[in-house]
């Protein structure tokens, strides 16, 4: 496949596409929420993937499947700076409790609707640290904000989803 996408070949491109659109579109649903912008996105994440493979030094699915997610990373943080959807909020008081939700009995796609609910800052930041593993440090250089307000948008996002969380299980007895 990635001798065919590289070649420009359509069946390639299109093996490309079918394999990666789905965990993509998730991906940029994450940062953008479920939005016609995901759509956008997605169809000028692969135009720009199908232009540049030449440069792109396959080493197997994992380097594909990485140089894919920080391209829709990159390019769904790119829409949120554009659209002015990332002010950073500083005066908000802090969050009451730091305490990590409990996840247990609440499905995943029951999970991804709140985080996708999520203010876009706090939502923005609580992926960059829990799902690409980012220190708050580079967030705030990444987002133009201070380094304190990464992690305070990051304590104010989970403990929102703490509250979700519980609201959730008590109106599901789990």
């Amino acid at each position: 496949m990635a001798k065919l996408v590289g070649n420009g070949d359509p069946r390639g491109q299109r093996e490309l596409y079918e394999r990666y659109a789905p965990y993509l579109t998730a991906l940029a649903s994450r940062y953008l929420g479920r939005t016609d912008a995901v759509k956008d996105l997605l169809q000028e994440t692969f135009v720009k993937v199908f232009d540049r493979f030449g440069s792109f030094h396959y080493r197997g699915e994992g380097s594909l499947r990485a140089w894919l997610s920080r391209i829709v990373v990159n390019d769904a943080l790119h829409v949120l700076r554009k659209s002015d959807r990332l002010l950073p909020v500083e005066n908000l008081p802090e969050p009451d409790a730091e305490e990590d939700p409990d996840v247990e009995n609440v499905p995943l796609d029951v999970l991804q609707t709140m985080i996708s609910g999520l203010p876009d800052g706090y939502r923005t930041v609580f992926n960059l640290y829990v799902f690409e593993q980012m220190r708050h440090k580079d967030i705030a250089q990444l987002l133009g904000i201070k380094e304190n307000s990464s992690a305070s948008q990051f304590l104010r996002a989970k403990a929102l989803l703490v509250k979700e969380i519980k609201e959730y299980k008590n109106r599901n007895g789990r």
